[in-house]
C-alpha cells in the first residue's frame, strides 16, 4: 500500500486504519457516512467522517487519480475554486486507486438546487457561476474536458453562487489553450447541461417553461461574452486613453481577473489596447474580510460584509462626532452586530445556511421590511422576522454544513 498526502496532512493520519485492502463498495467502517446531496458519479464514492471532517474517498485508476491529484493540487495553488485534494492511495492489491478530497462544506449539487429553488432566476445564476468557472480555467490554461452541472458543486454566494470544480479526470493543463479548444470545452458543456435539464425535466424539476436547449444555448452566449470582455481589443481616442483603461482595469478587476500585460499600440489617430488578462489572488474582498474580522466567506458575501462595515463606521463618525479608524469600526461590528445576530440563530436552525450568508439574506430582510414600515427598523429586529419566518423554509439538507448537519448515518 501506498499512501501519497499533500501537506498539511495531519487529517490524513486517522484515514490510514480504513479498510484499503478492501474495494470501497464492500466497506463497513463505522465512519462511512451518507450524504444526501452527493452528486452522480461514474465511479464508486464513499464519505468518510474523521476528526470532525467529511472526505470523499473515489475509486479511479492510479493514473487517473494521481494526474488528477496533482491538477487539483494546481487549482488550489492557482486560486481557482475546486475541492481540496488530500491524497492519493495506490499500491492496492488487485483494486484501483483512491482519490481522496475534503467534502466542501456549505455545498451542494445542482440538483438539489432546481428540487429546493430559492429565490429568482435559479438557472440564470447557476449559468453565470459554470460560465465563470469554465472561463477561470481557460485563463489559466486547463481544459476542463467534462464541464458539467454534474461536475461542480455551488455555494451561496450573497444572491449568486460560487462553482466549484469537483471532477478533474478529463483536464489538461497547457501553456495557452488555443480558440479551437476552449470552443471544444464550450460545446462540451452545452451538450452536458442540455441532458442535465433534460434529465430535470424528465424527474419534473424543472419549471414548464424552461427549455433545455434554450437554456444550454445559454452557456455559449455567456462564456462568449464574458470571454469577449477579458481579451477584446479596444480602440482608445486622443483624451481618454487614460480614463478608458482605468475602466477597463476596474472592470476586469471586479470580474475576478487580473492584468498580467497591457499592449497599447500608438497610431495617429489614437490607440489600441490589447489586454492580457490572469487569474486575480483569490478574493480580494474575502482576503480583507477576514484579515479585518476573522470572517470567512465568498466574496459577494464578503463585499457584502464589507459594505455593512463600512455603512455602520459612518454612523459610528455621525454619533460619536470624531473619525473612527478602519480597523476600529470592523471590531465593533463584529462585537455589536454581527456575532451577537449570528448568536440569536435558533439552534435547530443552525447549519441550513453558512453563517456569512444568513447575515446576507438578513441585510435583505432589512431592506424589505423597512421598505414596508417607510423606516428603518434595524437588524435586530430583520434577524428576529428572519429566524421566525424565512431561515425555517430553507430545508435543512439543502447544503452539507459545520457540525455534519445534513449528513445520515450508514
Amino acid at each position: 500500500m501506498h499512501f501519497v498526502f499533500t501537506p498539511p496532512a495531519e487529517a490524513a493520519a486517522g484515514l490510514l486504519s480504513l479498510p484499503w485492502d478492501q474495494p470501497l463498495a464492500e466497506w463497513t467502517d463505522d465512519r462511512l457516512v451518507e450524504i444526501r446531496q452527493r452528486g452522480i458519479s461514474r465511479h464508486v464514492v464513499r464519505f468518510v467522517a474523521e476528526a470532525g471532517e467529511v472526505f470523499a474517498i473515489k475509486e479511479i485508476d492510479e493514473r487517473l487519480a494521481r494526474r488528477e491529484h496533482q491538477l487539483l493540487r494546481r487549482l488550489h495553488e492557482l486560486g481557482i475554486p475546486a475541492v481540496e485534494v488530500l491524497g492519493v492511495v495506490a499500491d492496492r492489491p488487485g483494486l484501483d486507486a483512491a482519490l481522496v478530497t475534503r467534502f466542501l462544506e456549505f455545498s451542494t449539487p445542482y440538483r438539489n438546487l432546481f428540487a429546493n429553488p430559492r429565490g429568482v432566476a435559479l438557472t440564470d445564476r447557476l449559468l453565470d457561476a459554470l460560465v465563470e468557472l469554465l472561463a477561470r480555467l481557460h485563463v489559466a490554461g486547463f481544459l476542463w474536458g467534462d464541464c458539467s452541472l454534474s461536475n461542480t458543486l455551488f455555494r451561496h454566494d450573497a444572491g449568486a453562487f460560487a462553482a466549484y470544480l469537483v471532477d478533474a479526470e478529463t483536464a489538461e493543463l497547457r501553456p495557452t489553450l488555443s480558440d479551437g479548444m476552449r470552443q471544444y470545452d464550450v460545446s462540451l458543456a452545452f451538450e452536458r447541461v442540455g441532458g442535465e435539464l433534460y434529465d430535470l425535466q424528465a424527474g419534473g424539476l424543472l419549471a414548464d417553461d424552461v427549455d433545455p436547449i434554450e437554456v444550454a444555448e445559454q452557456v455559449r452566449d455567456r462564456y462568449e461574452a464574458l470571454w469577449a470582455e477579458l481579451t477584446r481589443e479596444e480602440l482608445l481616442q486622443p483624451g481618454d486613453q487614460r480614463y478608458r483603461i482605468a475602466e477597463r482595469l476596474r472592470r476586469l478587476n471586479e470580474l475576478g481577473f487580473d492584468v498580467e500585460e497591457l499592449d497599447i499600440e500608438q497610431g495617429p489617430d489614437g490607440g489600441r489596447l490589447r489586454v492580457r488578462t490572469r487569474i486575480a489572488e483569490p478574493g480580494r474582498h474575502r482576503q480583507l474580510l477576514f484579515a479585518r474580522t476573522g470572517i470567512d466567506a465568498e466574496e459577494n458575501q464578503a463585499r457584502r460584509l464589507l459594505n455593512d462595515i463600512a455603512s455602520f463606521r459612518g454612523w459610528l463618525e455621525q454619533a460619536e462626532g470624531r473619525r473612527v479608524p478602519e480597523t476600529a469600526a470592523a471590531n465593533r461590528w463584529l462585537a455589536e452586530v454581527y456575532d451577537p445576530v449570528i448568536a440569536s440563530m435558533p439552534a435547530e436552525l443552525r447549519g441550513r445556511l453558512d453563517d456569512a450568508e444568513v447575515f446576507h439574506e438578513i441585510l435583505e430582510h432589512r431592506w424589505f421590511l423597512s421598505e414596508a414600515e417607510g423606516r428603518d427598523v434595524g437588524t435586530s429586529v430583520a434577524a428576529a422576522d428572519y429566524f421566525a419566518g424565512v431561515l425555517p423554509a430553507v430545508p435543512p439538507d439543502l447544503t452539507v454544513g459545520s457540525g455534519m448537519r445534513g449528513i445520515i448515518g450508514p
